[in-house]
């Protein structure tokens, strides 16, 4: 392994994910790390992926669209991975607007709701 590489624990505690966080990313093939018996570790590849995961996943992004979008840059390389990354934060970004609205309105309804109830409060004291 390189001085570069993580083990399985301190890839957990450097992108603060759970154990089966980090499995479940490697079983669905984000994460491809080296073996060594039983122990795995996560070179900067492997690194480089899991900041790029935890990106889109901050952004509401779906696993298999980062996973689609990864395997762009295996087989297409470094531009159409970008033209890939500007599509999917165009859609992602549509999505945040339109829940956005959608919270703002629940949001209304709700201080609507409230105030009205404390009103029929008040009116009894």
């Amino acid at each position: 392994m390189s001085e570069n590489s993580l083990s399985f624990k301190e890839m957990c505690t450097r992108f603060d994910v759970t154990p089966r966080t980090l499995r479940y990313y490697e079983y669905i093939e984000l994460l491809q790390p080296e073996r060594s018996g039983r122990s795995r570790y996560f070179g900067p590849r492997e690194i480089a992926r899991m900041t790029l995961i935890m990106r889109g996943r901050r952004f509401g992004i779906k696993l298999e669209d980062i996973r689609q979008w990864l395997l762009i840059y295996e087989h297409e390389g470094t531009e159409a991975q970008m033209r890939a990354f500007v599509d999917m934060a165009d859609r992602q970004y549509a999505e945040l607007v339109e829940q956005r609205s959608q919270l703002e309105e629940a949001m209304r309804e709700l201080k609507e709701l409230r105030d009205e109830t404390a009103g029929f409060l008040s009116d009894d004291a």
